[in-house]
């Protein structure tokens, strides 16, 4: 039968005749149930390998992988299985030249998937989008914990336009790594990429970011597939170490890890999810039927790929459920994987293996196959392989988004201390020292997955200084130390700069992932927070000179600078600021910005405190009010929510109506905030919730609203809070969301614990 098909098939294109999957006139799904019914199994597993370019099996030279993509693309490199589906990081490994040369490949092996192969199946092209497009050319925006501690949602939308714009211009349809798991660990060195310890502001962030890089219509010219990761969790593992088993409860998983998939993909209708490494409860991801199909396809409705993380099927065999790839293969098919991004043989020539001895049903592969086919139909790939390198080239809004980059860097530094006003500085000083490993150090701004080709100039904090000071002003440079190790001891040089200057500015932190001694991003786990190498050593030399000394952190994780939070009268937290990073860092000592960046996570005293979210259950309020550690305070150096300015903000007059509702009411909270200081500054308002009875333990106080207002002096604003059922939920001892009657505390502040204005409502049956 399978012979006759492709007979007829082969003979109707011989023949002009057009086979109805390429008529786009027709109903998608009735396009790929005619497609499918046509392919061979060797076909259909070609389709669901989409792998990284980066892996040595495609070859380890650029000229070798390029080589290797067009024959994978035309079904001739891996014998056994079809034309591929798709790559993963094809950009980024392969083509360094940025836009004028990806738009021609990705050209060339559409031209080959279409013209050379039987079916004419065009390719779906994956690359990494965390903070923009990584590959060369693409805009380097900040990363991650950056990108939360703006608390501005339309900015976080824009992030994604662009590098959706960005993307889809050069030929490519899904961005990936979009991380809106909560940060509940930051030992764990890929935490870097996430936004927020907050479930409810990732939520936010989540349903931004799908809007931004999918749109209203995936298929227009300017949007691509958002790949939101890691599903569902991955982000407190055993000991913050990578890949660490997830052992957590199914009410944790529901309530700290799941509401951001709630968000991203039933609420917004994300149509990407890769799924994570951990064994949860102790059953792989990539093999949990539980997790990848009951929970994502059923509950949350999901209608799009999962993709397998890198090496991702053989975490089954790791954690000892499968003794080999080929078992690996047949639990995370079952489970609900479509993709394998990696040359994993569990889901290549091993899979056809298992479906021939019976152990995978033609109708599991079909069924990740549909899915896959189904993804390329609605991104219009039949209809527009192609794209206009022109365009690509000269057409998009290069300036715009790297204006935007700077943006995002300005709104995402929070000012921790500013003792005595130290900040912000004058621009004619007689003389300024910039010391410290990252102060001019440009891939130390960038973060994890960035593009190994950096086309754009990179602005650093030295050379945003030097363009901010006066003609006048005397600049000295001393690096001091390396981020890791003492193989460079600049101290006693550090010293004698501050001595002689009227301000220091250290700039230190972490470094990058790809750096022999890389300190931050995935794979690159701590057992201590606290700053490393002699940077410690270096702030205390400086500061002890007795000049007016300002700390800048360029850094992924928060860091627990206990030294340096008490001794040093200003402290900016910039995270990875990205390209534009300098500018911004400069332009708020300066004054020419002001700070606006509240943190989206907890900053420990030590290591030794973790788990240190703010929304904690109320045993560990309970014991540690007025109660520390034998020796050490048990508070942190600064709460989720934190953040100064260079003016003053005050609450009043807050009212909340009604004060009592049933189960499926509404509730309106308003208030008057006014700009109190001298100059125009910006507030994030907080608002936090507290059940204060239930049946079940619920945290101390939950983030259940935010609004960023830019205000004048003088002047205020309403600010205007709407709270549903949505927000009053509580999982309850059933596992069942309900809203149980009660009372309500609504907290009102500047942070979680800067709480300015208090009152309550009750929920009646």
């Amino acid at each position: 039968m399978k012979v006759c098909v492709l007979f007829l098939l082969a003979a109707a294109l011989a023949f002009g005749q057009q086979p109805l999957y390429l008529d786009a006139k027709q109903p998608l799904e009735k396009r790929v149930e005619d497609l499918l019914s046509r392919m061979s199994i060797e076909e259909k597993i070609g389709q669901m390998n989409m792998p990284c370019v980066y892996l040595s099996q495609l070859g380890r030279d650029v000229a070798a992988k390029l080589d290797a993509c067009r024959r994978f693309t035309e079904g001739t490199y891996e014998k056994g299985i079809g034309p591929g589906g798709g790559f993963f990081t094809l950009a980024d490994n392969a083509l360094p030249g940025g836009p004028k040369e990806q738009a021609p490949y990705f050209n060339e092996l559409q031209k080959i998937a279409i013209e050379k192969t039987r079916l004419r199946i065009p390719l779906l092209q994956t690359e990494e989008g965390t903070h923009g497009l990584m590959c060369s050319g693409g805009t380097i925006f900040p990363e991650g914990l950056a990108i939360g501690s703006t608390f501005n949602m339309d900015l976080v939308e824009k992030i994604y336009v662009a590098a959706a714009r960005e993307a889809r211009a050069v030929g490519i349809h899904q961005i990936f790594t979009l991380v809106v798991e909560p940060n509940r660990d930051p030992r764990l060195g890929r935490n870097m990429e996430g936004y927020s310890e907050d479930p409810y502001l990732c939520s936010r962030i989540a349903e931004r970011i799908v809007r931004g890089a999918q749109g209203d219509d995936v298929s227009a010219p300017d949007k691509v597939v958002a790949g939101l990761c890691h599903y569902p969790g991955q982000s407190e593992p055993v000991s913050g170490l990578e890949r660490g088993a997830m052992e957590v409860s199914e009410r944790k998983l529901r309530e700290v890890f799941l509401p951001s998939w709630v968000a991203g993909v039933k609420k917004t209708g994300a149509l990407g999810v890769m799924a994570t490494y951990p064994a949860i409860d102790g059953v792989p991801a990539h093999a949990s039927d539980w997790i990848l199909t009951k929970i994502l396809r059923q509950e949350l409705g999901f209608d799009g790929l999962v993709l397998s993380e890198g090496s991702g099927i053989d975490t089954s065999v790791y954690e000892r459920v499968a003794a080999n790839q080929k078992e690996a293969g047949v639990w995370s098919i079952k489970a609900g994987v479509d993709v394998g991004i990696s040359y994993e043989s569990g889901y290549m020539l091993d899979l056809i293996e298992s479906a021939k001895e019976g152990k995978v049903s033609m109708a599991q592969i079909d069924r990740c196959v549909r899915r896959i086919l189904r993804q390329k139909f609605r991104l219009g790939l039949f209809e527009r392989p192609y794209v206009d390198v022109n365009h690509a080239v000269n057409g998009l809004p290069r300036a715009e988004h790297r204006d935007l980059a700077l943006q995002v860097a300005r709104e995402g530094i929070v000012l921790l201390k500013n003792d005595k006003n130290l900040l912000p500085l004058r621009k004619d000083l007689k003389s300024v020292a910039v010391i410290g490993p990252n102060a001019d150090h440009a891939r130390n701004q960038l973060g994890d997955y960035t593009s190994k080709s950096i086309l754009q100039h990179i602005v650093t904090v030295l050379e945003g200084i030097k363009a901010k000071v006066s003609p006048q002003t005397q600049i000295s440079y001393v690096k001091g130390c390396n981020v890791v190790g003492t193989a460079l001891n600049e101290i006693d040089k550090a010293r004698e700069a501050a001595k002689k200057a009227d301000v220091a500015i250290v700039v230190v932190g972490e470094n990058e992932r790809r750096a022999p001694d890389g300190t931050n991003g995935e794979g690159k786990d701590v057992a201590s927070l606290d700053l490393s190498g002699m940077q410690e050593e270096l702030i205390r030399a400086v500061a002890e000179t007795g000049t007016p000394t300002v700390v800048v952190l360029i850094n992924g994780r928060p860091l627990s600078i206990r030294w340096t939070a008490e001794n040093v009268p200003a402290i900016l937290e910039t995270w990875i600021p990205g390209e534009q990073g300098g500018q911004a860092i400069a332009e708020v000592l300066f004054g020419e910005y002001n700070p606006s960046g509240r943190l989206p996570i907890t900053i420990p005293r030590h290591v030794g405190q973790l788990p240190v979210y703010y929304n904690h259950k109320p045993s560990k309020a309970y014991w540690i009010k007025g109660t520390n550690y034998v020796d050490m305070k048990s508070s942190p150096l600064w709460t989720f929510g934190h953040g100064l300015s260079y003016t003053k903000f005050e609450y009043s007059n807050l009212q909340v109506s009604p004060r009592e509702i049933g189960p499926a009411g509404d509730v309106t909270v308003t208030l008057d905030v006014k700009n109190s200081g001298g100059r125009a500054g910006e507030e994030v308002v907080q608002l936090y919730l507290d059940d204060v009875v239930s049946t079940v333990t619920r945290p101390i106080k939950e983030l259940r609203g935010f609004r960023k207002i830019a205000l004048e002096p003088g002047e205020s604003k309403r600010v205007e809070f709407k709270l549903g059922p949505d927000d009053l939920m509580l999982l309850n001892r059933d596992l069942h969301w309900v809203v149980e009657p009660g009372t309500f505390d609504v907290m009102v502040g500047a942070s979680s614990e800067d709480i300015r204005l208090r009152s309550s409502f009750e929920v009646k049956n």
